[in-house]
């Protein structure tokens, strides 16, 4: 009897101790940028004026003075050190201020 509750107690300690080495700590996915959602984007039409867009996506990541012309957002996904997906959406306005053309970039990585 005294036998077979040291093989219980040695078998429930040697499980226990091969699962916590398997075991990573959580890495907590940091989201950056201003968020791109596919509905915004097709609420884009040429000729909005620069107030109109902000209202749909939000003030601009990126806005040169040397480009004032060029809008850029940018939103990206990371888990520790590691990319896991990025949206960069570029809009450029005319000489009156209004909506040119736009630019949608996607790319997602796999996690490993």
């Amino acid at each position: 009897m005294k036998q077979l509750t040291k093989l219980y107690i040695i078998s429930f300690l040697s499980f226990g101790l091969l699962g916590c080495s398997s075991l990573s700590p959580y890495k907590v996915p940091i989201l950056q940028g201003n968020i791109i959602e596919e509905k915004d984007v097709e609420q884009l039409s040429e000729g909005l004026t620069k107030d109109q867009v902000q209202y749909l996506l939000g003030t601009p990541m990126l806005n040169s003075p040397l480009h004032p012309d060029r809008w850029d957002y940018i939103y990206s996904v990371t888990i520790g050190d590691q990319l896991i997906g990025e949206k960069k959406l570029s809009l450029i306005f005319d000489d009156n201020q209004k909506l040119n053309t736009w630019t949608l970039q996607e790319s997602t990585l796999n996690k490993n």
